[in-house]
This record gives structure tokens, C-alpha cells and sequence, in this order.
């Protein structure tokens, strides 16, 4: 059974929590994280590059000169690719990068990166801070207790708590997610993944 190490709103261990085996203890998938971490990044693409074509170019609707007698090159516009200032040939275009995976394929790629953060033992279940107002020094103090702060880390929660959440945005290498919205690329850039237990309720039920 997965456990992982459970620490109080000051940053202190009081005890430890089971992790549910299906998120936290399978079997990593090298290949299912490859094809769900690339099909992340594409579908975050903006996909708006654009460069003009040489009919798209202002200007070069006069023969530079005629066609025989100069001893040059033919050329029929100043706009032709050939020419500094002309068009791309073969340029990007606003398109979309999008596409679909498997959700059993997107569901083990999860499991996997949970799964090998877990082993590594950098899978924490913290009592949440509770905040009447945004205080970014609270959270910042509560990362300093558990040696955690300037280190890369993703706090998980169930998203109810805006307090808690605009206080987490100040903090550098900090990340705050919603439970449910958990992803491999995400959990895989953090070296240390903080779960509230609200988030791991969330979790479960979304996840299992």
C-alpha cells in the first residue's frame, strides 16, 4: 500500500495517509506518458503563425523591367520570393494543432506520472492553510516548514478556496491546480506534489 507523509497547516508531520493504489501505485507507462505529454503541448498550441505569400505581399504588381534586353534576370515582381521584401514560399498559416488521445490511454499516462512521483516519495497530504483573506507570506512560511520553498511544486485542491488559491500565485516555481484538471505534463514538471485532503476526495472520485 501507498502512503504518503501528512503534515498540519504549520508544516509539521502528524502521520502519514494511504494513497489510493489505482492513481498512486500502478505500474509506470514510459509510452503512454510520451503520447499524453506530446498531445498536451499540441493541444496548448495558439497555432497563429502566419507569413504572406507573394500575393498577399503589397506592392510588385509592375514588371521590374522588361523581359529581353538587359542582360538580368527574368523577373516578373518585385514581390517574388526570390526578392528581400517578397513573399514565403511554403510559410506557416494559422492552423490547429489539436487532436485526440484514447481516455484509457490519458488515464494511465496520469497514473504513471502519480505513480512515479509517489516512489520517489515527493507525494505529500497537507492540511490546508486556512486564510480569511489572500496572505501570500502564509503559504510561503508553511512551504519554508516543509523545506519546500523555491523548489519546483504543484498544489493540488479542490478549487472551492479562492483565498488559498490567490495566495499561492505570488510564489516562485509554485503551481496550484484543481484536483480534477490534474495532468502527467503538469504533475511530471514539479519535483513535489502537495495534495490537500480535499483534493484527494476530489481525486478519488474523479479519478476512480
Amino acid at each position: 500500500m501507498m502512503k504518503a507523509k501528512l503534515y498540519d497547516s504549520l508544516g509539521n508531520e502528524k502521520g502519514s495517509v494511504e494513497l489510493p493504489e489505482k492513481i498512486f501505485g500502478v505500474k509506470p507507462s514510459d509510452s503512454a506518458v510520451y503520447y499524453s505529454v506530446k498531445n498536451i503541448l499540441a493541444n496548448r498550441r495558439q497555432g497563429t503563425a502566419s507569413t504572406k505569400t507573394r500575393g498577399e505581399v503589397r506592392g510588385g504588381g509592375r514588371k521590374p523591367w522588361r523581359q529581353k534586353g538587359t542582360g538580368r534576370a527574368r523577373h516578373g515582381s518585385i514581390r517574388s520570393p526570390l526578392w528581400k521584401g517578397g513573399g514565403v514560399t511554403f510559410g506557416p498559416k494559422p492552423r490547429d494543432y489539436s487532436y485526440s488521445i484514447p481516455a484509457k490511454l490519458k488515464r494511465l499516462a496520469l497514473y504513471s506520472a502519480f505513480s512515479h512521483r509517489a516512489s520517489q516519495g515527493n507525494v505529500f497530504v497537507i492540511d490546508k492553510p486556512e486564510l480569511e483573506e489572500p496572505k501570500t507570506r502564509v503559504i510561503a512560511d508553511f512551504l519554508k516548514g516543509l523545506g519546500l520553498y523555491g523548489e519546483k511544486v504543484l498544489i493540488l485542491h479542490d478549487g472551492k478556496d479562492k483565498n488559498f488559491y490567490k495566495s499561492c500565485r505570488n510564489i516562485k516555481n509554485l503551481s496550484v491546480l484543481e484536483a480534477y484538471k490534474s495532468n502527467p505534463y503538469d504533475v511530471l514538471r514539479h519535483k513535489y506534489i502537495l495534495i490537500t485532503k480535499d483534493g484527494l476526495e476530489q481525486l478519488q472520485e474523479v479519478f476512480q
